[in-house]
Parts: C-alpha cells; sequence; structure tokens
C-alpha cells in the first residue's frame, strides 16, 4: 500500500523549514524563517509548542551539551530550550557573524555531518548572482567554507550513512549534487551530478538520507516528497496536500515517520483556498525508517 501523507500541526508557516528530530524531547523542531519562530511537535502526545526567536532563523542542530545551535540569517547561536516552561522567547548567545560583508546573504538550509559538525549554506536574497556559499562550523577549528563555489539558494545539504558523501543543491538548477567530503578537514571534491529534475517536475529543497542510504528529497512547486536510491534513480514519489515542500526528517520514537515542513510563499489567494493547510507539518507513516543526525560537538 502506498504511503499516504497527514496533517501533523495546522501551522500554517510562511516558510517552514530546516526541520529535526529531538529524541530527547521526543519531538520535531522546524523554524518558520519569515516569522522568526521556533516549532514543536511531540507526536505521541500531539503537543506543539512555538517561540518566538529574535531573527529569522535558517537552519538549527541539536548539541551534544543539550542545547541548540541556531543558524539566523547573519550568525550563528546557541540557545537553551526548556520545553517545559511557558516562555515564549527563546533567550540566545551569539557564537559569531556569517558573511557581514555581504547585506544581501543570510543562513538557509543546513545539517550535522556524521563527525558532528553544522555544514550550512547561504542564501542570496536578491537572486542575482551565485554570492552564496557553503560552510562548515564546528567547536574545533570554527568556520571553514567547502571548495563548491557560488550558490544562490543552497538545499538538500545530507550525507550519506558512512560520512564520506554530502549531497547539496542549489535549488534554481534542478539539479541535486554530490561530492566526496571529509569531515576532518573540511575537504571536498569530485562534485558530480546525482539527480536532475525535469521542467515542470518541480525544485529540489530540503533532503535527507534513510537507514538504506536513500536519499528523500522535498520538492518545491510539485507538492511531492521523492525517494532516489544512491545510484540516483526515483524509486519513490508521494504526494503531500501543499504545492512547496521544503524540508523532510524521519522521527517517531521508531524512526519510521517521516515529517515535512511546507510554504505558503508563490501562492495566490485562490491557491491557498484551494489548499489551506499549505505551509503546514505533514506526517507519512510506512515509508521507510531513518537514521537519527549526529548531535553538534562541543
Amino acid at each position: 500500500m502506498q504511503p499516504t501523507a497527514t496533517l501533523a500541526v495546522d501551522c500554517r508557516c510562511t516558510l517552514g523549514e530546516g526541520i529535526v528530530w529531538s529524541p530527547g524531547l521526543r519531538s520535531v523542531l522546524w523554524t518558520d524563517i519569515e516569522r522568526s519562530t521556533l516549532w514543536m511537535y511531540r507526536p505521541h502526545d500531539q503537543l506543539t509548542r512555538r517561540w518566538s526567536l529574535p531573527d529569522r532563523l535558517g537552519s538549527l542542530a541539536l548539541c551534544e551539551s543539550g542545547r541548540l545551535l541556531l543558524g539566523f540569517a547573519k550568525s550563528l547561536a546557541f540557545a537553551d530550550l526548556d520545553a517545559t516552561s511557558e516562555a515564549s522567547a527563546v533567550t540566545v548567545s551569539e557564537i559569531l557573524p556569517i558573511e557581514p560583508q555581504i547585506p544581501r546573504t543570510r543562513i538557509n538550509d543546513g545539517r550535522t555531518d556524521r563527525a558532528g559538525n553544522f555544514v550550512f549554506g547561504t542564501y542570496n536574497e536578491a537572486q542575482d548572482g551565485p554570492s552564496g556559499s557553503f560552510y562548515q562550523y564546528s567547536s574545533r577549528f570554527g568556520l571553514r567554507r567547502l571548495d563548491l563555489g557560488g550558490v544562490v539558494i543552497p538545499n538538500s545539504i545530507c550525507f550519506s550513512l558512512d560520512g564520506r558523501t554530502m549531497y547539496f543543491c542549489d535549488s534554481p538548477t534542478g539539479l541535486i549534487r554530490r561530492c566526496d567530503y571529509d569531515a576532518e578537514s573540511a575537504g571536498v571534491g569530485n562534485v558530480r551530478e546525482f539527480v536532475r529534475y525535469a521542467d515542470g517536475a518541480g525544485l529540489p529543497d530540503g533532503s535527507i538520507v534513510d537507514s538504506e542510504g536513500c536519499l528523500w528529497n522535498a520538492v518545491w512547486g510539485a507538492g511531492v516528497v521523492r525517494r532516489f536510491d544512491p545510484n540516483g534513480r526515483c524509486v519513490g514519489e508521494i504526494p503531500v496536500p501543499s504545492r512547496n515542500l521544503t524540508c523532510p526528517v524521519f522521527g517517531g520514537d521508531a524512526l519510521e515517520q517521516l515529517f515535512v515542513t511546507s510554504s505558503r510563499q508563490e501562492m495566490s489567494e485562490a491557491d491557498l483556498t484551494a489548499a489551506p493547510t499549505s505551509g503546514g507539518l505533514f506526517a507519512i507513516g510506512g515509508a521507510a525508517r531513518g537514521v537519527t543526525d549526529a548531535l553538534f560537538v562541543g
């Protein structure tokens, strides 16, 4: 039987993104970038919470310390999150600025590699050229730029099960690429095509790798998540009732639920009337089993 997507949280995010699974909280956490909001959903009892943030949050990671690593528009920061508190805001402490010399960029997609370093990209909000970059941030080495060239809208950052392959994309190109990746040196090489979307097939947004080494991609503009085997062959496609999907993650205690964020951007009033839950958090059961992301070290 084909797995189906159901609405988990009718949050109607302007731009839902950056979803991660927290085993400690037994919850998914994600960001509504344009509303500077952090969301949490606990599937076993349907508890939902949200917190106001001091800036737009592009992506986030869980830390070994129990804190969150937050990729704000122009900085990285740590935050302590008390899910039992009724506080509506999160207190943060900045680590370092990101690309202060390029005002038109902000942090977008990001994920920890298998060694516990945070890898992220910066997005050119003017979309007038590839002025963004990919970076690795670690507690040992600080910020290091990955030698992957410029990018307009970085997405699909995830890693093979052995951590030696990095997947990534520049969404407007319709192309997901992969490269050899060394976490210790932040070295990359042998960049090659993984998947190319045909015209009309949507654009690649966020991605995650499952326990069989297959990549799941949330597709912007097509209302589907697609599964690709390690050779780049599409082996599954699941429709989701929201046109612009943004980021997937496996969660639930057995990591057998695929949660997908979505956006209400680039939709007319008629589009939103026809699909009012766009921007929601969706859940797909029985599609595959995931693996937990590594915790940020330090």
